[in-house]
């Protein structure tokens, strides 16, 4: 796949200060992880994801919830980071400030080496308690599920944001404020619907910093964004990096 980058784009990439990221599940799905509504096979076709991962849902039936979630844990741990997650921790070792900003809840990012990435929906492979909130690292397996908080006794959880629940205010405060002061903000295998991640690259719009799309489909803010790659970030990723530092 040869690729034209605009010069323009290059020399803003290469002369930055503080370049800010948010990735989406296209980054993840080019890895084989299912998007969240693809995920549905076998023996979950039947149920709806947007109905597993509530609150309500939890309360209702744990066992369910927390089995659909190992079930989903099982798919995450046999994916690995694809190029476009290496170029990212690649692209970190050459702008003075980098922030990497992430809707995915798989870790691939951090697999790949990037540091203290910004994970907006949480880690699906971490787990906190439901009751009392606090993360739990390790936990004794009595065969019940979920599990047991060892702390008050209360049912473990996967430590992800589900539908209802706000984001952590410590993660959103963070992207936020990369995206209001950032020099160039690349938005990557994001649908640019699901709120508030949406709104990041609005941000840095709205303040003229220059925006680049990185994405095989098109997205409700394509006709807005300064450049478009229209592409998989596995593909273009490496590329862009090659041309903009091609020591």
């Amino acid at each position: 796949m040869n690729v034209e980058f605009p010069p323009d784009l290059l020399l803003r990439l290469k002369s930055a200060n503080h370049v800010a990221v948010l990735t989406g599940a296209g980054t993840s799905a080019e890895s084989g992880v299912p998007t969240f509504r693809d995920a549905q096979t076998g023996l979950w076709a039947k149920y709806d994801p947007q109905e597993l991962a509530t609150p309500q849902a939890f309360r209702h039936n744990p066992a369910l919830v927390w089995d659909w979630y190992t079930w989903r844990r099982s798919l995450v741990a046999k994916a690995k980071p694809n190029a476009g997650h290496f170029a990212l921790a690649q692209m970190s070792s050459y702008v003075p400030e980098f922030t990497l900003i992430t809707q995915n809840v798989d870790g691939l990012h951090q697999q790949a080496g990037s540091l203290d990435v910004i994970e907006l929906h949480g880690n699906i492979m971490h787990t906190k308690c439901f009751n009392c909130g606090r993360p739990v690292d390790e936990y004794q397996g009595t065969g019940e599920s979920p599990p047991r908080c060892p702390y008050c006794d209360g049912l473990l959880r996967p430590d992800v944001v589900w539908f209802g629940e706000n984001l952590t205010e410590y993660a959103l405060s963070r992207a936020f404020l990369a995206a209001r002061d950032c020099d160039i903000f690349l938005s990557i295998g994001t649908s640019s619907v699901t709120l508030p991640a949406a709104s990041l690259p609005v941000e840095a719009m709205e303040l003229g910093t220059s925006t680049v799309e990185i994405n095989p489909d098109r997205t409700p803010l394509t006709p807005h964004m300064t450049y478009v790659l229209a592409g998989p970030s596995g593909v273009l990723l490496p590329k862009l990096i090659h041309a903009t530092w091609p020591d």
